[in-house]
């Protein structure tokens, strides 16, 4: 066989592997080793690269924002910054039409510019927004899709997990990513607003909802106690990268101490919970080491196949241009996103595309940007939806079945994927802020 043959068995292997349940980093590195040893004969070099692979990625000094932002979004869930941000949202909004909806959305915002994950919004606002908007006689399908589609929003709203994770693949600024991500979040918010207020009014029986009758304003003084926290927090981490006054570890430093300093404040973390942060932080942080250790291998395994190149020759062939190849490059993320969840895509996808978007002359943090929200309309898609399976696995309610949070999800993936392809189409939209 030749070393591209084995390279193409190796992505396939990989994929299926990954599919049938085989943590992401094992099939990853197992399949990627055995693939170097195939194609050189050499059992040693293969050892050596897997060698060179561990280190290099365990002595990554911007690999320190890992543990940080993990602990600072761990902290901050403690301390129940989220369920008073959708508190206020929701008390602003209650008298609207979909309103609970939009509080949902605009809390989801909020709250995942401080934990930067998908998984842990999902999980916070299943217990805090389905049962107040079903208390309101909203559609229960519509209630859970809100909740799904405004979870991902922990994923492109900076500080993102994915967002790191594609900084180390892509080798590209940590903190640049972060700030690329701030607009598409944003316009990804206002999308979803934008898509609730149109559903109210075109489709109300899907929104449903009664008027608020036991609305009450809430003073400013309880606003600004509820908001002031989580504000200070994401303009003193965000701001700082942002103005060059830290950096992104520097920045993950100050957000942890700031979120650690709120949750004493409000005497909402013990020393056993502190703890147990420390130790879920912990295991966060390994994980997405071994991740990364494997991609590491994984991209070598790819480079000695001569793969990305092999593409780059068939699409040539072919004279595919930007709009071709983004066609492909998005159909395959979809596809992919049935089965596969946000960082096996990413791991598995950039490095056969990067040496076809470089020479393009085509910015590699805007490619991010768009790999990441592509790859989140995954997380809203059978049959491996992961938001939605968190979901319903959080709300424990006879009334809502895992199709009403797959088929209440769906316009929220649809509206993803008009933003996606407004940023494909407008690459300046993610790199207005580093201009």
């Amino acid at each position: 066989m030749t070393p591209i043959e084995i390279g193409a068995l190796s992505v396939a292997a990989i994929v299926l592997l990954i599919y049938f349940g085989v943590y992401i980093p094992i099939a990853l590195s197992a399949v990627s080793f055995v693939g170097i040893w195939l194609m050189r004969d050499n059992f040693d070099l293969a050892l050596n690269l897997l060698k060179i692979a561990v280190s290099e990625s365990a002595m990554e000094y911007t690999f320190a924002t890992v543990p940080l932002f993990s602990f600072m979004g761990l902290i901050v869930s403690r301390a129940g910054l989220g369920t008073d941000l959708y508190a206020v949202m929701s008390t602003s909004f209650r008298r609207v039409r979909g309103g609970i909806g939009m509080a949902t959305v605009g809390a989801n915002a909020g709250f995942a510019a401080v934990t930067g994950s998908s998984i842990a919004s999902a999980s916070v606002f299943s217990k805090v927004a389905v049962p107040e908007m079903l208390k309101y006689e909203y559609n229960p399908r519509f209630a859970v899709g809100v909740v799904a589609g405004s979870s991902v929003l922990g994923m492109i709203i900076p500080p993102s997990a994915m967002l790191i994770i594609y900084s180390f693949v892509a080798e590209q600024s940590v903190g640049e990513m972060f700030i690329a991500g701030v607009i598409p979040g944003l316009m990804l918010s206002g999308a979803y607003i934008l898509a609730i207020f149109l559903m109210g009014r075109f489709t109300p029986r899907f929104v449903g909802g009664r008027p608020a009758e036991d609305y009450k304003p809430m003073p400013w003084s309880e606003i600004i106690n509820r908001t002031g926290p989580i504000a200070f927090l994401i303009a003193t981490v965000i701001g700082g990268i942002y103005l060059g006054w830290m950096t992104p570890v520097e920045a993950g430093a100050a957000g942890s101490l700031l979120g650690l300093i709120i949750a004493v404040l409000r005497r909402s973390i013990s020393w056993k919970g502190l703890w147990e942060t420390l130790i879920e932080t912990g295991h966060i942080t390994a994980a997405i080491l071994f991740l990364i250790t494997a991609a590491s291998i994984y991209s070598r395994m790819l480079g000695l196949a001569g793969l990305p190149h092999e593409l780059d020759r068939l699409l040539s062939q072919n004279d595919f241009g930007f709009v071709q190849i983004m066609f492909f490059y998005v159909i395959l993320m979809l596809f992919l996103g049935t089965i596969l969840d946000t960082s096996s895509i990413i791991l598995i996808v950039v490095p056969l595309f990067l040496p076809l978007i470089e020479p393009m002359g085509l910015s590699l943090v805007w490619f991010g940007i768009i790999t990441v929200i592509g790859a989140e309309i995954g997380l809203l898609t059978p049959p491996l939806g992961i938001s939605c399976f968190v979901i319903k696995a959080t709300l424990d309610d006879d009334r809502v079945t895992l199709k009403d949070v797959f088929l209440g999800a769906l316009p929220f993936a649809g509206v993803m994927l008009v933003v996606l392809i407004t940023l494909i189409a407008f690459p300046s939209l993610s790199l207005s802020l580093l201009n």
